[in-house]
């Protein structure tokens, strides 16, 4: 029997033959504590507000399950475009994180490389950078009417972000990093597709060509409708493509894409919520499973982009619903 992790090799090879569904996250395992995810995100604590490291205002209400960046026309960083650099001071992550890597090079040596994939996650894609700096409506207006400056904003992310992956991979060296950027919402991406591919189909390709350079594997998290650049997506190296939500037509992508690159998701986390019944995620997982799981390249999931829900019963019922098909199934 193939291990957890040997199951998601053979899963996103083009002709692999794996024994059973890889079940959600369970196959790769987080390495907590390195010190770029917390000089980073560390101002995030549930009952503050706070500003983070590029100036953006964070609210962490006590009574929600997550940091938001509430960003309007007045407190935006960026206040002028064509001045963007007058506004933005880009954190200098290795003058301030090349310290301190002992607890995360901890955590990763207890995990068993024989199962599991050791993985960093990454939030706050190069999209998701540029409109915490501005407000929503600004960031797509000015993808319009300031392609120049957009572009110089863009690089300036992509090389932050490049030695954020070149410091985890120097000092952690993980076997998967899970990089975050949502590019639309439910049913639509946010922009035309010749929009994304002009302004962000290079610089993603620049990073994922680093990490594959290293050996890393490249899953991106969207929880978004990503359909008009999924080959693009497969282009540029992404290896998984997580937080697939079932209002993508996940069927017809897997045709599509023929191997190139492994779906993950397809459970809508319309279940994840307080009053939810075992019940109605038990049937949700099922329906999801019914419809995407004879589809070669796909791993069923809920769509977040870390393993977890807002509700932790609502994960551990999700793995034990996919538990019970692969054993009916697969007899594993």
């Amino acid at each position: 029997m193939l291990t957890p992790r040997e199951n998601v090799l053979e899963t996103i090879k083009k002709d692999g033959k794996p024994d059973c569904l890889t079940n959600c996250y369970t196959a790769f395992k987080p390495i907590g504590g390195d010190p770029v995810f917390q000089y980073v995100r560390g101002n995030r604590i549930r009952g503050t507000d706070s500003y983070d490291r590029w100036g953006t205002f964070i609210s962490f209400p006590e009574d929600q399950p997550a940091a938001v960046p509430i960003v309007t026309a007045e407190n935006q960083v960026i206040q002028d475009i064509e001045e963007w650099k007058k506004y933005v001071k880009v954190p200098d992550l290795r003058a301030n994180c090349s310290d301190g890597w002992e607890t995360a090079l901890k955590n990763k040596a207890a995990i068993d490389s024989s199962q599991y994939f050791s993985m960093t996650v990454m939030g706050t894609g190069i999209f998701e950078q540029m409109h915490m700096l501005m407000t929503f409506e600004d960031t797509l207006c000015n993808l319009l009417l300031y392609p120049d400056e957009v572009h110089e904003l863009i690089d300036a992310i992509t090389e932050y972000r490049l030695e954020y992956m070149k410091l985890i991979v120097e000092n952690l060296h993980p076997d998967a990093i899970l990089s975050h950027d949502d590019f639309g919402s439910q049913t639509s991406l946010f922009m035309k597709a010749e929009t994304w591919r002009e302004f962000f189909k290079e610089p993603y390709r620049k990073l994922y060509d680093y990490l594959h350079a290293n050996d890393v594997m490249v899953i991106h998290h969207a929880d978004s409708f990503c359909e008009p650049i999924v080959e693009d997506l497969a282009e540029i190296g992404v290896d998984i493509w997580q937080g697939v939500l079932p209002t993508n037509d996940i069927a017809a992508l897997t045709r599509k894409l023929d191997g190139r690159m492994a779906l993950m998701g397809g459970i809508d986390s319309v279940i994840d919520r307080e009053d939810v019944t075992e019940e109605e995620i038990r049937a949700e997982v099922k329906k999801a499973l019914a419809a995407y799981g004879n589809l070669p390249h796909f791993m069923p999931s809920h769509s977040y982009g870390g393993p977890g829900t807002i509700y932790p019963q609502v994960e551990m019922i999700i793995i034990d619903e996919i538990n019970r098909y692969n054993k009916e199934r697969f007899g594993i």
